[in-house]
């Protein structure tokens, strides 16, 4: 399993972070990548980050699923490469897993993803013209499609994309680690 998720300036700092820390403590191999041909990133909040590898150094096609972090700069960012789009594109025909959160979906929803689909995200980046149906639980899985509403869900939507990965087993072990609520009792 190898996940990549894409960093763009403006990026909502917990999408993207709880996300790939859940994954590696999953043991999935994440590779963060700056769509640009600069390693540094800024998050939403002003963090600077440098991203695993930049766009040009990858093949998204080597990857098992792709994530899109939200965050309203961050998701304008993403809008603008227009190599990410066919990227998903490509990857979604292939039936693999694909996942967005926050405002993200989105563009998902413009590329033709949601259509037909169960999805979530923050509220105002819904639209009937995606043809998907709206939900109002924190995350969602339909199929290969895994879309979260905002950085509340993050924890949801990382434990969502660990479970269609991973075994079980594993899922349990990383919600121990975290202490989330759903597995604390299972080891007490």
């Amino acid at each position: 399993m190898k996940c990549a998720i894409f960093l763009a300036n403006g990026f909502e700092d917990c999408e993207a972070l709880v996300t790939i820390d859940m994954l590696r403590r999953a043991d999935v191999e994440v590779d963060s990548v700056s769509i640009t041909d600069d390693f540094l990133v800024q998050t939403s909040h002003g963090v600077r980050l440098y991203a695993d590898r930049v766009w040009k150094q990858i093949d998204p096609s080597s990857y098992t699923a792709l994530v899109l972090p939200g965050g309203k700069l961050g998701t304008e960012n993403l809008r603008a490469f227009e190599p990410l789009k066919e990227a998903f594109l490509s990857h979604w025909q292939k039936e693999r897993l694909t996942c967005a959160i926050c405002a993200a979906p989105s563009l998902l929803g413009e590329w033709g993803i949601l259509k037909g689909k169960r999805y979530t995200c923050f509220p105002e980046f819904r639209s009937a013209d995606y043809g998907g149906e709206y939900q109002t639980e924190l995350a969602v899985q339909d199929g290969n499609l895994i879309t979260a509403r905002g950085m509340g869900a993050s924890i949801e939507f990382a434990r969502l994309i660990v479970r269609d990965l991973t075994h079980e087993s594993t899922l349990k072990k990383v919600e121990y680690g975290i202490q989330y609520e759903h597995s604390f009792r299972d080891y007490i």
